[in-house]
């Protein structure tokens, strides 16, 4: 919301009776609450294959595919390192999939981790 949408919504509710702003707040809460809420990410593993000749873009892509309950942004901030010693230092396309895959299978493993510590309740 705008700054100007926050003056105008201001401005209504301090025209309105103690009883009309408690109305306006059930309304906005009915809208809230109607709304879908987003699906959990899975937390099985998707297997799928390792192609030939993949390059290491597709190979993030399929791991992202295959770890969808990963946090991306963690994962693609050290995916990203990975990628620049393959980009810049010349590490070879296998060798940076090998540390790829061996990233997400070891957020995987943490995540069960903490899921498994943490109980089924949270």
């Amino acid at each position: 919301m705008g700054k100007l949408e926050e003056r105008q919504l201001r401005a209504v509710l301090e025209a309105l009776t103690d009883a009309e702003v408690v109305s306006v707040l059930d309304f906005a809460q009915y809208l809230r609450d109607r709304r879908p809420t987003a699906p959990k990410p899975s937390t099985e593993i998707v297997e799928i294959p390792r192609p030939e000749d993949e390059s290491v873009i597709a190979a993030i892509r399929r791991l992202t595919q295959t770890y969808p309950m990963l946090d991306r942004g963690t994962v693609f901030n050290e995916a990203s390192s990975l990628m620049t010693r393959h980009v810049v230092q010349g590490e070879s396309r296998e060798d940076t999939i090998d540390r790829l895959e061996a990233l997400f299978k070891s957020r995987y493993t943490s995540l069960q981790a903490k899921s498994a510590s943490e109980g089924p309740d949270t």
